[in-house]
């Protein structure tokens, strides 16, 4: 299973999003700092999960970051993040 695959799979079980966007900006950043040849080094997520209701913008990456899990938020270099009710 790929990154990409692993970040939608643990998001969809952890937030229940009506919306789910993974898109992975590796490429963006050949030649920067993080970059790994292959891609699935930098990604940007877009979530609209009910989930995330009452939660401060804070909460709302704790709980990303909690759905991912420490393994899966290590071997990721960069994660942008639009979250949204």
């Amino acid at each position: 299973m790929t990154r990409t695959e692993q970040i939608e799979t643990r998001l969809r079980d952890a937030l229940a999003p009506r919306e789910l966007t993974v898109r992975d900006d590796s490429e963006r950043h050949r030649g920067h700092a993080g970059y790994q040849e292959g891609g699935e080094s930098h990604f940007h997520v877009v979530i609209r999960s009910d989930a995330f209701a009452g939660q401060s913008r804070i909460n709302r990456h704790r709980m990303v970051h909690k759905a991912l899990g420490p393994e899966l938020t290590a071997a990721i270099h960069a994660l942008s993040m639009d979250l949204d009710t």
